[in-house]
């Protein structure tokens, strides 16, 4: 392979120049994880869908909180787990339309606007509808396991990929009592598990396969590359001529390390992705599920030999995969309803940001002119500046946020310093 040998030649040079085997390791590693040429598209996807993660989990702590509101401060913690520098109080003022502010006691808070508490009961009012979807999807993930069983713990890590609310144990699984079930041999919490009583034929059935039977062809991978990537595309044609292994077929016939293994393997990640609401997932929490779904140890190597199937990014420092042909450009092609009723969150945030760009504008105009400094042609690169600083947060050039300008640049972005 290609990848394969430029990385032994990268890895003697910089052995010799360093004399250390862990470090030549080190960089295997890392240039593994980066050899996968950058799609700038499904790069703004990522960073638009990380802002909305942040918000989204700042949403259900304060949906979670007594009275529905949140101390500042409480929240200033909690953006450590995220990854997230500077003041949490500037990122909430950042989302007007989303976040309210109020000072109580001395002390601020946030709560829900009721924009985005409308937007919360259409969610709940969707999930409703979308029980039996959720039903179908569990069915189907757990008939791809190897036992036909799912750790509750670990597809707890998953469930909001596939848009399963967060009390799908109690709220979903009692109501299908001949389908699913609940086991737990060792008595432990980690180890309960969800299995699976009745096979559903109907449901085996892969989306390679459903458009393969639509189209009246025979099953096969679609390649989501230019085509000047003529030694990708060979390696595609010569991977696609095999014949298709669906990820509901028996796999305990094929041998470990095989080219048939690889292509069920291939098939299976393919349609997990399929099943998730972004059409993409965490590499490793995929991971977590190797016992499960058979999955090889790095997974991360197996995905980047197809790009023109899949994409692989460490946008943010999280290695994400993504299904290419669930996008065009930026976009998803297939939007689930209740991506819509999310994406509505995603048009709230923005429409709060564009707000809170121009508000901050106008301010800093108003105290240029105070100091008699005002100059129009600065103003005007401000506003471009803000006006893009969305989009821009942005392209990572070699290494995103491992890059310290890149990440100085992406929390100045994000959190400006104005007082409360």
């Amino acid at each position: 392979m290609l990848i394969d040998s430029i990385i032994i030649h990268i890895g003697i040079h910089y052995s010799r120049r360093t004399n250390s085997v862990s470090s030549l390791r080190y960089v295997l590693r890392n240039f593994s994880l980066w050899s996968m040429k950058k799609d700038l598209d499904l790069e703004y996807a990522l960073s638009r869908n990380r802002r909305w993660i942040v918000n989204n989990q700042i949403k259900n702590i304060v949906l979670r909180s007594p009275n529905q509101a949140v101390p500042v401060k409480y929240l200033q913690k909690k953006f450590k787990t995220l990854d997230l520098q500077g003041k949490a109080i500037n990122w909430l003022k950042k989302y007007p339309c989303c976040f309210e502010i109020y000072l109580q006691d001395d002390e601020y808070y946030t709560r829900l606007t009721k924009k985005l508490m409308s937007l919360v009961e259409e969610e709940e009012s969707v999930k409703e509808i979308q029980e039996p979807v959720f039903v179908e999807k569990l069915t189907k993930l757990l008939m791809m396991s190897v036992n036909q069983r799912l750790n509750v713990t670990k597809f707890n890590e998953l469930k909001r990929n596939f848009g399963f609310p967060d009390d799908y144990v109690i709220r979903i699984l009692p109501k299908y009592p001949d389908m699913f079930r609940i086991v737990n041999h060792i008595g432990r919490r980690s180890s309960m598990e969800i299995e699976l009583l009745s096979w559903k034929p109907e449901l085996a059935v892969s989306t390679v396969e459903s458009s393969a039977l639509k189209q009246g062809s025979n099953p096969c991978f679609t390649c989501s590359l230019p085509s000047s990537w003529v030694k990708s595309w060979e390696r595609f044609c010569e991977f696609n001529s095999t014949p298709y292994i669906s990820p509901y077929a028996d796999a305990r016939g094929l041998l470990e390390g095989s080219k048939e293994m690889e292509k069920r393997i291939v098939g299976l990640v393919h349609e997990l992705l399929s099943l998730t609401l972004w059409k993409k997932a965490s590499i490793l929490k995929l991971g977590h599920f190797s016992r499960e779904f058979n999955l090889p140890e790095k997974l991360n190597v197996l995905l980047l030999k197809y790009p023109g199937i899949f994409y692989v990014s460490n946008r943010y420092q999280i290695y994400t995969v993504l299904l290419r042909e669930g996008y065009s450009g930026s976009e998803l092609i297939d939007k689930d309803p209740l991506v819509v009723v999310k994406d509505k969150f995603g048009e709230l945030m923005q429409e709060g940001l564009h707000e809170y760009n121009r508000r901050h504008c106008l301010l800093n105009q108003e105290k240029r002119r105070k100091k008699g400094i005002v100059s129009v042609q600065s103003a005007k690169r401000k506003d471009r500046s803000i006006d893009t600083s969305d989009r821009e947060d942005s392209y990572d050039k070699q290494g995103g946020l491992f890059d310290p300008e890149e990440r100085k640049r992406f929390y100045k972005v994000l959190f400006d310093d104005v007082a409360p």
